[in-house]
């Protein structure tokens, strides 16, 4: 099982400059944590399966985490910060390439879809979904964590939607957080979908959607 795990392990993130034998393994560690716990649940996961996975002590797993609630902890951190990270660079590049609010949300859209098809091919899963539907697995912090990462997506796509209605009068009444929420919403059913035709690509394409659904809402004409 442990073998298992760690030939299944990728990476959350692509690491810049050089990380200590120290780091790499408690980036290794946090790796494998975070593709078992959405593959079968932070419950089922046990400290003993993830240090034959990264080939360490049980000590050497407690050098880097005080306990399992530790690991949690790091992980989802690290996840929120590797992804609002992603997000910042996609949204720095589509508010280069256009000034417009509404063209730039377009662009930023279809660089958000290309990214997804990457992302989602390589991840057993979404760790959101993962811990809202098992928040009585974790600890409160953990789900204290969640819900204000998903909070920080929403206030992320109410800054775009509120200058795009000042700018462009919607064709139907918009609900701007309700708005803000739809691809999250669209996205974690899209990874579901995704897993379940075992088609990639299905992120993406619906991430399109989205976007073909807000050109129509704003667009003049």
């Amino acid at each position: 099982m442990g073998a298992d795990l760690a030939e299944k392990t990728v990476p959350a993130v692509q690491l810049d400059g050089v990380l200590s034998k120290g780091q790499r393994t408690r980036e290794r560690i946090l790796d494998i944590g975070f593709n078992a716990v959405i593959a079968k649940g932070f419950a089922a996961t046990s400290i003993e399966e993830l240090v034959e996975a990264a080939g360490i002590t049980k000590s050497g797993f407690f050098y880097h985490f005080k306990d399992k609630t530790d690991l949690a902890h790091q992980m989802l951190e690290r996840y929120f910060v590797e992804t609002d990270a992603l997000l910042d660079g996609l949204e720095q590049r589509a508010r280069e390439l256009s000034e417009d609010p509404l063209h730039a949300f377009l662009i930023y859209l279809k660089l958000y879809a290309e990214a997804m098809i990457d992302i989602v091919a390589e991840l057993p899963g979404c760790i959101v979904a993962t811990i809202t539907f098992q928040e009585q697995s974790f600890d409160r912090r953990v789900a204290e964590m969640n819900h204000a990462g998903v909070m920080a997506w929403r206030a992320r796509g109410r800054v775009w939607i509120e200058d795009i209605v000042a700018a462009y009068p919607p064709k139907t009444p918009v609900a701007v957080d309700d708005l803000a929420d739809s691809l999250l919403a669209v996205t974690v059913g899209a990874i579901t979908l995704a897993k379940a035709t075992r088609d990639p690509g299905a992120v993406g394409r619906q991430a399109m959607q989205f976007r073909d659904y807000v050109r129509l809402l704003f667009c003049p004409g």
